[in-house]
């Protein structure tokens, strides 16, 4: 598998920050991953993407986003405007032809967001293929975060500007910021209609603790004018990594690819 390790510079001035890419080519639609929060482009998921496309001969595009992995910048600086841009940036740099999209958990919210701004800015020589959102988290910082989070918690957000919650997948708890609440409430998506122009696939646990598979119902309904198929793993949790969860994911992507 002939990977390019890449490093592309995004914001300015005291913004600024070094964003790791690994990009593999090959043939058209590519594919475009889009990670969690606090996870990286090497994770299960994302690797066995990328394995599946060498196999294929298919292009793939993965980063990092700021405070991510290999990716520079502080994870506490972080909020979904300043990682959407990272995506955008890197779509722009790195993909060519159509791409699917790929988008675990909150980089299901950066998906949807991608397309929007795409739709605005095309890339040349570049568009969307269609979606495959894992887990898809749209709008977790207010309704999944900032909702169920006691009063004493939103109180030493809103007062020391950052709370450190603990965390379900590690030892180290991991701070949640006023700016990341905040910023979050630019792109809240789920109160309106969402058209993104290609095909969309959910793939959701129904064991998912983070996000309540109704929360990716709520999406459903907001996609009303897009082709849509959303498909429930009854004993799946919030990561979809296991070997069965993979093989799923695969299908989805070469469906998706016009090879299912």
């Amino acid at each position: 598998m002939d990977v390019q390790l890449l490093h592309l510079e995004v914001g300015a001035g005291v913004a600024a920050r070094q964003i790791a890419v690994r990009r593999q080519e090959g043939k058209a639609p590519g594919l475009f991953w889009l990670g969690g929060l606090k996870s990286d482009m090497r994770g299960t998921k994302a690797e066995a993407l990328a394995a599946h496309s060498a196999r294929t001969g298919r292009a793939c595009v993965r980063f990092d986003y700021s405070g991510h992995g290999e990716s520079g910048g502080r994870f506490d600086k972080g909020t979904i405007s300043r990682w959407l841009e990272e995506a955008i940036a890197v779509f722009e740099a790195h993909a060519r032809g159509p791409h699917i999209v790929v988008g675990s958990s909150m980089g299901g919210w950066i998906a949807l967001l991608l397309a929007r701004a795409l739709a605005g800015r095309p890339v040349a020589g570049a568009n969307l293929a269609g979606l495959l959102l894992i887990a898809p988290a749209p709008d977790f910082t207010e309704e999944l975060m900032w909702a169920k989070f006691s009063p004493e918690e939103k109180q030493e957000i809103e007062e020391n500007g950052l709370w450190l919650r603990p965390s379900a997948y590690g030892e180290e708890p991991y701070p949640i910021t006023r700016g990341l609440i905040e910023d979050g409430r630019r792109h809240l998506l789920l109160d309106q209609s969402i058209e993104v122009g290609c095909p969309v696939r959910i793939l959701q646990g129904v064991e998912d603790r983070d996000v309540p598979w109704r929360h990716a119902l709520k999406l459903v309904s907001c996609l009303a004018r897009d082709d849509v198929v959303m498909t429930l793993v009854k004993d799946g949790d919030h990561r979809l990594s296991r070997p069965e969860d993979i093989e799923r994911i695969i299908r989805v992507v070469d469906e998706l690819a016009g090879e299912g």
